[in-house]
């Protein structure tokens, strides 16, 4: 445990970002699993999930928990997963 003033402040905001950063990512992951689900299952509220999924990652790397090319490559595997899914579906 610190015993320097500065460093035990550091440590309460380290941990409430730590904790904040880990239910964004929670979230971001969940909605991501729901998008690519429901393009799998061909949901008629897949295009839905699928948006807001994209936003969730957005504000993730908005907020700065991930990086903003992070989230780039992240939208990017999740829309050809759903493009793949679709057409698996369809076809």
């Amino acid at each position: 445990m610190a015993n320097i003033r500065s460093q035990i402040k550091r440590n309460r905001q380290n941990e409430r970002r730590r904790l904040r950063n880990k239910a964004v990512r929670s979230e971001m992951r969940t909605r991501t699993k729901r998008a690519i689900v429901a393009a799998e299952a061909s949901a008629e509220d897949s295009a839905e999930l699928l948006r807001l999924a994209v936003k969730r990652i957005d504000k993730a790397a908005a907020q700065g928990v991930i990086h903003k090319n992070q989230a780039a490559n992240r939208k990017s595997r999740l829309m050809r997963r759903a493009a793949e899914a679709e057409a698996a579906s369809s076809g």
